[in-house]
């Protein structure tokens, strides 16, 4: 039943100064790659256990000896470009490759749960994507039935608009929506407070 549903999970490889870059500037390379390392081994934690094809995407080199065990998850190298033509990419192969539902997050956001993501599967049995949205704009988890390459095309990637013109997209198209709870994606300093008080 499962081995059609593919999770793709988007990381970049730890490495200083070049991770959380944003963060970076008010709490220094350092501590932003280990704010970094934390979140990657939260994603890691929260998609263990579920029983979809999960497929890490790294930015730069597929590392086969870190956190992300071989035996529960493949393991790819994101296409060169913009966020967009990465994920378009990713999806977009899990398609071709007969998958029947496909759901990519990020490794940013510390309260995404195991609940969430079932959930956003599930509601691809009624809807035609589901969202969810982050609370800087953007969204930490998208999902689809079908492959709809639009979404992917004429983004202002990394900016507070992407998930009300991903939303606007969709609904010109016809595509029905279900939305997640909105949560926190880590990016700058009041974030990682935020996530200090979730890890403790």
């Amino acid at each position: 039943m499962y081995q059609h549903e593919v999770l793709i999970i988007f990381t970049k490889n730890p490495a200083l100064g070049k991770v959380k870059t944003r963060l970076a500037k008010t709490i220094g390379d350092q501590k932003a790659l280990a704010v970094y390392n934390q979140l990657l081994q939260l994603t890691q934690k929260t998609t263990a256990t579920l029983p979809y094809l999960k497929i890490v995407y790294y930015d730069n080199f597929v590392d086969e000896n870190d956190i992300w065990l071989n035996n529960s998850y493949s393991k790819k190298l994101q296409k060169k470009g913009s966020l967009g033509e990465k994920m378009y990419d990713a999806i977009d192969t899990a398609f071709n490759n007969k998958a029947s539902k496909v759901v990519i997050i990020g490794s940013d956001c510390p309260e995404i749960s195991p609940k969430i993501i079932i959930e956003a599967f599930n509601s691809l049995n009624k809807f035609d994507t589901v969202i969810g949205p982050a609370n800087d704009g953007g969204y930490y988890l998208l999902g689809m039935s079908k492959f709809i390459p639009d979404v992917f095309k004429n983004k202002n990637w990394s900016t507070s608009t992407v998930k009300h013109d991903t939303i606007s997209d969709l609904k010109n198209l016809n595509k029905s929506i279900h939305f997640l709870p909105e949560l926190t994606d880590i990016d700058k300093e009041a974030d990682y407070e935020k996530l200090k008080k979730l890890l403790n």
